[in-house]
């Protein structure tokens, strides 16, 4: 990424437990899948990443990277089946952080979001699989106006 272009907006995918461990943590690190180091070598400074909650398919959380990407591979977050550490980690800070019961449904968000067209409609899920991803200008604007009127707090 060049200098003067716009922060980007990506989407990560990942379990509740995980993100209630990011969100017990105050979103001060995000954390990426051994196999996700290209794409998280690509992130920014100034960055936002959405938070998708994998069971619950809702999104949870916005946060804003304040790092590059960096290795370290000390445990935070369950290794599950795979033995995953989420070796590439970017320092972040939250932007906004819903409580649970507060998550914006997923399926509420897909009609209006240009990266969910790509699938036909009765497949929607499948736009979230995969750990993370980039999303459009349009798609980042709905995603943060969407989760900020859930929280309550005005834009």
């Amino acid at each position: 990424m060049g200098g003067g272009e716009r922060p980007r907006t990506w989407i990560l995918t990942g379990s509740l437990e995980n993100f209630r461990i990011s969100a017990a943590r105050g979103f001060d690190l995000i954390g990426f899948k051994q196999r996700r180091r290209r794409q998280a070598e690509q992130m920014r400074p100034g960055d936002e990443v959405a938070f998708y909650v994998t069971g619950v398919q809702e999104f949870g959380a916005l946060a804003r990277v304040r790092s590059e990407m960096f290795e370290d591979r000390s445990p935070i977050w369950p290794r599950g089946d795979k033995q995953e550490d989420y070796p590439w980690r970017v320092d972040a800070e939250p932007v906004v952080v819903l409580a649970e019961e507060r998550f914006v449904p997923a399926v509420e968000l897909v009609g209006d979001l240009e990266h969910a067209r790509k699938w036909p409609r009765e497949h929607w899920h499948l736009a979230f699989q995969g750990q993370l991803r980039t999303v459009g200008e349009a798609d980042a604007r709905l995603l943060r106006d969407r989760l900020e009127a859930a929280s309550g707090v005005a834009a």
